[in-house]
Protein backbone atom coordinates (compact mmCIF):
# COMPACT_ATOMS: atom_id res chain seq x y z
CA UNK A 1 0.00 0.00 0.00
CA UNK A 2 2.81 2.36 0.92
CA UNK A 3 4.53 1.57 -2.39
CA UNK A 4 1.44 2.50 -4.40
CA UNK A 5 1.06 5.73 -2.42
CA UNK A 6 4.68 6.60 -3.14
CA UNK A 7 4.20 5.97 -6.86
CA UNK A 8 1.02 8.10 -6.85
CA UNK A 9 2.86 10.92 -5.11
CA UNK A 10 5.62 10.77 -7.71
CA UNK A 11 3.03 10.78 -10.50
CA UNK A 12 1.31 13.84 -9.03
CA UNK A 13 4.69 15.54 -8.70
CA UNK A 14 5.31 14.91 -12.38
CA UNK A 15 1.91 16.33 -13.27
CA UNK A 16 2.84 19.42 -11.24
CA UNK A 17 5.93 19.64 -13.36
CA UNK A 18 3.80 20.55 -16.36
CA UNK A 19 2.67 23.77 -14.69
CA UNK A 20 5.95 25.60 -15.27
CA UNK A 21 6.31 23.92 -18.63
CA UNK A 22 3.13 25.25 -20.20
CA UNK A 23 5.29 27.48 -22.33
CA UNK A 24 6.25 24.30 -24.21
CA UNK A 25 2.86 24.20 -25.85
CA UNK A 26 3.10 27.88 -26.68
CA UNK A 27 6.09 27.15 -28.85
CA UNK A 28 4.03 25.01 -31.24
CA UNK A 29 2.15 27.05 -33.81
CA UNK A 30 -1.38 26.36 -34.95
CA UNK A 31 0.01 24.89 -38.17
CA UNK A 32 1.53 22.03 -36.11
CA UNK A 33 5.10 23.11 -36.81
CA UNK A 34 7.81 21.13 -35.08
CA UNK A 35 8.76 21.83 -31.48
CA UNK A 36 12.23 23.31 -31.05
CA UNK A 37 13.41 20.77 -28.47
CA UNK A 38 16.94 22.16 -28.30
CA UNK A 39 15.69 25.66 -27.55
CA UNK A 40 13.26 24.42 -24.90
CA UNK A 41 15.90 22.40 -23.06
CA UNK A 42 18.54 25.13 -23.12
CA UNK A 43 16.05 27.77 -21.95
CA UNK A 44 15.20 25.67 -18.91
CA UNK A 45 18.75 24.72 -17.84
CA UNK A 46 20.54 28.03 -18.45
CA UNK A 47 20.68 30.96 -16.06
CA UNK A 48 18.24 33.89 -16.21
CA UNK A 49 17.64 37.35 -14.72
CA UNK A 50 14.25 36.28 -13.41
CA UNK A 51 12.74 33.15 -11.89
CA UNK A 52 10.06 31.96 -14.28
CA UNK A 53 7.38 30.03 -12.37
CA UNK A 54 4.72 29.27 -14.96
CA UNK A 55 2.88 30.56 -18.02
CA UNK A 56 -0.89 30.88 -17.70
CA UNK A 57 -2.42 31.58 -21.09
CA UNK A 58 -0.42 34.51 -22.45
CA UNK A 59 0.69 35.69 -19.02
CA UNK A 60 4.16 34.83 -17.73
CA UNK A 61 4.33 34.53 -13.94
CA UNK A 62 7.89 35.26 -12.81
CA UNK A 63 9.82 36.60 -9.85
CA UNK A 64 11.95 39.59 -10.93
CA UNK A 65 15.49 39.71 -9.56
CA UNK A 66 17.90 42.62 -8.93
CA UNK A 67 20.13 43.71 -11.82
CA UNK A 68 23.44 45.35 -10.81
CA UNK A 69 25.68 46.63 -13.60
CA UNK A 70 28.64 48.89 -14.23
CA UNK A 71 29.42 50.34 -17.65
CA UNK A 72 31.49 53.22 -18.97
CA UNK A 73 28.36 55.01 -20.16
CA UNK A 74 26.21 54.86 -17.02
CA UNK A 75 28.53 53.90 -14.18
CA UNK A 76 26.93 51.79 -11.47
CA UNK A 77 23.19 51.12 -11.93
CA UNK A 78 20.73 48.88 -10.13
CA UNK A 79 17.16 48.07 -11.10
CA UNK A 80 14.66 45.22 -11.25
CA UNK A 81 14.69 42.74 -14.13
CA UNK A 82 10.94 43.35 -14.39
CA UNK A 83 11.68 46.18 -16.84
CA UNK A 84 12.68 43.56 -19.42
CA UNK A 85 9.40 41.59 -19.26
CA UNK A 86 8.11 42.86 -22.58
CA UNK A 87 11.45 43.13 -24.35
CA UNK A 88 11.87 46.86 -23.78
CA UNK A 89 15.16 48.68 -23.39
CA UNK A 90 15.91 50.30 -20.06
CA UNK A 91 18.62 52.96 -19.66
CA UNK A 92 20.16 51.65 -22.87
CA UNK A 93 20.33 48.06 -21.61
CA UNK A 94 18.43 45.10 -23.00
CA UNK A 95 18.58 41.30 -23.02
CA UNK A 96 20.23 39.97 -26.17
CA UNK A 97 18.45 37.30 -28.20
CA UNK A 98 21.22 36.32 -30.60
CA UNK A 99 24.90 35.57 -30.85
CA UNK A 100 27.29 34.73 -28.04
CA UNK A 101 25.47 37.13 -25.69
CA UNK A 102 22.09 35.42 -25.98
CA UNK A 103 20.20 35.70 -22.69
CA UNK A 104 22.69 38.25 -21.30
CA UNK A 105 22.20 41.96 -20.63
CA UNK A 106 23.94 44.08 -23.27
CA UNK A 107 24.18 47.69 -24.41
CA UNK A 108 24.92 49.16 -27.81
CA UNK A 109 28.52 50.24 -28.33
CA UNK A 110 29.72 53.23 -30.36
CA UNK A 111 30.22 50.90 -33.33
CA UNK A 112 26.57 49.86 -33.23
CA UNK A 113 27.35 46.38 -31.96
CA UNK A 114 26.16 44.76 -28.76
CA UNK A 115 28.61 44.66 -25.89
CA UNK A 116 28.47 43.41 -22.33
CA UNK A 117 28.72 45.83 -19.38
CA UNK A 118 32.17 45.94 -17.75
CA UNK A 119 30.80 44.40 -14.56
CA UNK A 120 27.61 42.38 -14.17
CA UNK A 121 27.00 41.20 -10.59
CA UNK A 122 23.26 40.78 -10.95
CA UNK A 123 21.37 38.37 -8.71
CA UNK A 124 20.41 35.80 -11.35
CA UNK A 125 18.25 32.73 -10.88
CA UNK A 126 21.27 30.56 -10.05
CA UNK A 127 22.67 33.11 -7.58
CA UNK A 128 19.29 33.40 -5.89
CA UNK A 129 18.97 29.61 -5.71
CA UNK A 130 22.49 29.28 -4.22
CA UNK A 131 21.62 31.82 -1.52
CA UNK A 132 18.27 30.15 -0.88
CA UNK A 133 19.83 26.68 -0.58
CA UNK A 134 22.52 28.05 1.74
CA UNK A 135 19.87 29.62 3.99
CA UNK A 136 17.84 26.39 4.05
CA UNK A 137 20.96 24.41 4.96
CA UNK A 138 21.90 26.83 7.76
CA UNK A 139 18.36 26.69 9.18
CA UNK A 140 18.38 22.87 9.11
CA UNK A 141 21.76 22.69 10.87
CA UNK A 142 20.73 25.24 13.53
CA UNK A 143 17.46 23.41 14.24
CA UNK A 144 19.25 20.08 14.58
CA UNK A 145 21.94 21.66 16.80
CA UNK A 146 19.19 23.15 18.94
CA UNK A 147 17.63 19.70 19.30
CA UNK A 148 20.93 18.20 20.49
CA UNK A 149 21.50 21.10 22.86
CA UNK A 150 18.03 20.73 24.35
CA UNK A 151 18.13 16.96 24.79
CA UNK A 152 21.85 16.63 25.45
CA UNK A 153 23.73 13.36 25.06
CA UNK A 154 21.30 10.54 25.65
CA UNK A 155 21.56 6.82 25.06
CA UNK A 156 18.56 6.92 22.75
CA UNK A 157 19.52 7.35 19.11
CA UNK A 158 17.70 10.13 17.23
CA UNK A 159 15.03 9.10 14.76
CA UNK A 160 13.48 10.45 11.61
CA UNK A 161 15.11 13.40 9.86
CA UNK A 162 17.55 14.11 12.71
CA UNK A 163 18.68 10.48 12.69
CA UNK A 164 19.20 10.53 8.91
CA UNK A 165 21.19 13.77 9.17
CA UNK A 166 23.39 12.32 11.90
CA UNK A 167 23.96 9.20 9.80
CA UNK A 168 25.20 11.34 6.89
CA UNK A 169 27.50 13.33 9.19
CA UNK A 170 28.99 10.13 10.61
CA UNK A 171 29.42 8.78 7.07
CA UNK A 172 31.36 11.86 5.93
CA UNK A 173 33.59 11.82 9.02
CA UNK A 174 34.21 8.08 9.43
CA UNK A 175 34.01 6.83 5.85
CA UNK A 176 35.41 9.79 3.91
CA UNK A 177 37.55 12.12 6.04
CA UNK A 178 39.34 9.68 8.37
CA UNK A 179 40.44 6.99 5.87
CA UNK A 180 41.52 9.44 3.15
CA UNK A 181 43.07 12.32 5.07
CA UNK A 182 44.47 10.62 8.15
CA UNK A 183 45.56 12.23 11.40
CA UNK A 184 44.82 15.79 10.20
CA UNK A 185 41.22 14.96 9.20
CA UNK A 186 39.54 17.18 11.84
CA UNK A 187 41.01 20.24 10.19
CA UNK A 188 39.09 19.55 6.99
CA UNK A 189 35.85 18.04 8.32
CA UNK A 190 33.94 21.39 8.39
CA UNK A 191 34.69 22.00 4.70
CA UNK A 192 33.87 18.42 3.66
CA UNK A 193 30.56 18.48 5.56
CA UNK A 194 29.65 21.86 4.06
CA UNK A 195 30.48 20.73 0.53
CA UNK A 196 28.60 17.44 0.88
CA UNK A 197 25.38 18.86 2.31
CA UNK A 198 25.32 21.90 0.04
CA UNK A 199 25.75 19.76 -3.09
CA UNK A 200 23.25 17.14 -1.87
CA UNK A 201 20.63 19.77 -0.95
CA UNK A 202 21.15 21.67 -4.22
CA UNK A 203 20.78 18.44 -6.20
CA UNK A 204 17.53 17.59 -4.40
CA UNK A 205 16.13 21.10 -4.80
CA UNK A 206 16.82 20.88 -8.53
CA UNK A 207 14.51 17.86 -8.73
CA UNK A 208 11.53 19.77 -7.32
CA UNK A 209 9.69 21.06 -10.40
CA UNK A 210 8.01 24.05 -8.75
CA UNK A 211 9.33 27.09 -6.90
CA UNK A 212 11.54 27.25 -4.82
CA UNK A 213 12.99 24.17 -6.55
CA UNK A 214 13.81 23.45 -10.15
CA UNK A 215 16.93 25.57 -10.44
CA UNK A 216 19.88 23.96 -12.19
CA UNK A 217 22.40 24.98 -9.48
CA UNK A 218 24.99 22.19 -9.60
CA UNK A 219 24.36 21.84 -13.33
CA UNK A 220 25.82 25.34 -13.74
CA UNK A 221 29.55 25.18 -14.44
CA UNK A 222 30.20 28.46 -12.58
CA UNK A 223 28.90 26.90 -9.35
CA UNK A 224 30.87 23.68 -9.76
CA UNK A 225 33.96 25.74 -10.62
CA UNK A 226 33.59 27.69 -7.35
CA UNK A 227 33.30 24.42 -5.41
CA UNK A 228 36.34 22.99 -7.22
CA UNK A 229 38.34 26.15 -6.42
CA UNK A 230 37.51 25.69 -2.73
CA UNK A 231 38.93 22.16 -2.89
CA UNK A 232 41.97 23.46 -4.82
CA UNK A 233 42.65 25.99 -2.06
CA UNK A 234 42.17 23.40 0.68
CA UNK A 235 44.71 21.16 -1.05
CA UNK A 236 47.42 23.70 -1.85
CA UNK A 237 47.18 26.26 0.94
CA UNK A 238 47.55 23.61 3.64
CA UNK A 239 49.77 21.10 1.86
CA UNK A 240 52.86 20.21 3.89
CA UNK A 241 56.52 20.47 2.89
CA UNK A 242 56.66 16.87 1.68
CA UNK A 243 53.78 17.59 -0.71
CA UNK A 244 55.56 20.54 -2.30
CA UNK A 245 58.83 18.57 -2.43
CA UNK A 246 57.07 15.83 -4.41
CA UNK A 247 55.85 18.45 -6.86
CA UNK A 248 59.01 20.48 -7.48
CA UNK A 249 61.65 17.83 -6.72
CA UNK A 250 60.02 14.36 -6.94
CA UNK A 251 61.91 11.16 -6.16
CA UNK A 252 62.59 10.19 -9.78
CA UNK A 253 65.78 9.82 -11.89
CA UNK A 254 67.68 13.09 -12.22
CA UNK A 255 67.31 13.26 -16.01
CA UNK A 256 63.53 13.64 -15.50
CA UNK A 257 64.15 16.81 -13.46
CA UNK A 258 67.31 18.37 -14.91
CA UNK A 259 67.91 20.05 -17.32
CA UNK A 260 64.31 19.76 -18.53
CA UNK A 261 61.90 19.79 -15.54
CA UNK A 262 59.61 17.19 -17.07
CA UNK A 263 58.25 15.63 -13.87
CA UNK A 264 57.75 18.95 -12.03
CA UNK A 265 55.83 20.21 -15.05
CA UNK A 266 53.59 17.11 -14.98
CA UNK A 267 53.04 17.47 -11.23
CA UNK A 268 52.13 21.15 -11.54
CA UNK A 269 49.78 20.32 -14.40
CA UNK A 270 48.18 17.66 -12.17
CA UNK A 271 47.50 20.29 -9.49
CA UNK A 272 45.01 21.92 -11.85
CA UNK A 273 43.67 18.74 -13.45
CA UNK A 274 42.28 17.45 -10.13
CA UNK A 275 39.89 20.36 -9.42
CA UNK A 276 39.05 20.56 -13.13
CA UNK A 277 37.93 16.91 -13.04
CA UNK A 278 35.79 17.66 -9.96
CA UNK A 279 34.18 20.61 -11.73
CA UNK A 280 33.35 18.76 -14.94
CA UNK A 281 32.18 15.55 -13.26
CA UNK A 282 29.57 17.25 -11.08
CA UNK A 283 28.46 19.70 -13.78
CA UNK A 284 28.07 17.07 -16.52
CA UNK A 285 26.18 14.52 -14.43
CA UNK A 286 23.64 16.96 -13.01
CA UNK A 287 23.11 18.75 -16.33
CA UNK A 288 22.60 15.41 -18.06
CA UNK A 289 19.91 14.43 -15.56
CA UNK A 290 17.97 17.67 -16.09
CA UNK A 291 18.32 17.32 -19.85
CA UNK A 292 16.97 13.75 -19.88
CA UNK A 293 13.90 14.73 -17.84
CA UNK A 294 13.18 17.70 -20.13
CA UNK A 295 13.69 15.52 -23.21
CA UNK A 296 11.03 13.05 -22.01
CA UNK A 297 8.62 15.95 -21.40
CA UNK A 298 9.31 17.31 -24.90
CA UNK A 299 8.38 13.93 -26.40
CA UNK A 300 4.76 14.66 -25.48
CA UNK A 301 4.60 17.86 -27.52
CA UNK A 302 6.65 16.50 -30.41
CA UNK A 303 4.36 13.50 -30.87
CA UNK A 304 1.19 15.56 -30.29
CA UNK A 305 2.23 17.80 -33.18
CA UNK A 306 2.43 14.70 -35.39
CA UNK A 307 -0.63 12.72 -34.36
CA UNK A 308 -3.03 12.97 -31.41
CA UNK A 309 -3.35 9.21 -30.92
CA UNK A 310 0.41 8.67 -30.95
CA UNK A 311 0.85 11.69 -28.69
CA UNK A 312 -1.64 10.31 -26.15
CA UNK A 313 0.18 6.99 -25.96
CA UNK A 314 3.57 8.68 -25.72
CA UNK A 315 2.26 10.93 -22.95
CA UNK A 316 1.67 7.89 -20.74
CA UNK A 317 5.09 6.47 -21.54
CA UNK A 318 6.73 9.86 -21.00
CA UNK A 319 5.14 10.23 -17.57
CA UNK A 320 6.23 6.73 -16.52
CA UNK A 321 9.79 7.18 -17.78
CA UNK A 322 10.08 10.64 -16.21
CA UNK A 323 8.91 9.34 -12.83
CA UNK A 324 11.50 6.56 -13.10
CA UNK A 325 14.24 9.06 -14.03
CA UNK A 326 13.24 11.30 -11.11
CA UNK A 327 13.64 8.39 -8.68
CA UNK A 328 16.99 7.61 -10.28
CA UNK A 329 18.03 11.25 -9.99
CA UNK A 330 17.45 11.12 -6.21
CA UNK A 331 20.10 8.41 -6.06
CA UNK A 332 22.34 10.40 -8.42
CA UNK A 333 21.93 13.49 -6.19
CA UNK A 334 23.45 11.55 -3.27
CA UNK A 335 26.11 9.79 -5.35
CA UNK A 336 27.42 13.01 -6.90
CA UNK A 337 27.63 14.73 -3.51
CA UNK A 338 29.40 11.65 -2.11
CA UNK A 339 31.84 11.41 -5.04
CA UNK A 340 32.75 15.12 -4.94
CA UNK A 341 33.39 14.94 -1.19
CA UNK A 342 35.27 11.64 -1.46
CA UNK A 343 37.59 12.88 -4.22
CA UNK A 344 38.16 16.14 -2.36
CA UNK A 345 39.20 14.15 0.72
CA UNK A 346 41.48 11.93 -1.38
CA UNK A 347 43.20 14.94 -2.96
CA UNK A 348 43.55 16.65 0.42
CA UNK A 349 45.02 13.43 1.84
CA UNK A 350 47.60 13.39 -0.96
CA UNK A 351 48.70 16.87 0.17
CA UNK A 352 49.51 15.42 3.61
CA UNK A 353 51.84 12.53 2.64
CA UNK A 354 53.61 12.37 6.02
CA UNK A 355 50.35 12.01 7.86
CA UNK A 356 48.44 9.82 5.42
CA UNK A 357 47.36 7.05 7.78
CA UNK A 358 44.11 5.87 9.26
CA UNK A 359 43.14 7.50 12.54
CA UNK A 360 40.90 5.04 14.29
Amino acid sequence: MRGSNLFLAALLLHVAMFLPQKSFAAQTNSDTSAVDVKKIIFEHVKDAYEWHITTWGDKHISIPLPVILYSERTGWVAFSSEVFHHGEEYMGFRISHNGDNEGKIVEMGADGKEKRPIIDISVTKTVFAVLLNAIILVVIVLLIARRYKRKGHTLEAPRGFVGAFEMLVVMVVDDIAKPNIGAEYKRYVPYLLTAFFFIFLSNLMGLIPIFPGGSNVTGNIAVTMALAICTFLAINLFGNREYWKEIFWPDVPMWLKVPVPLMPFIEIFGMFVKPFALMIRLFANILAGHTVVLAFVCIIFVTMAVNTAIGSAMTVLSVLFTVFINFLEILVAFIQAFVFTMLSAVFIGLSQPKHHCNDK
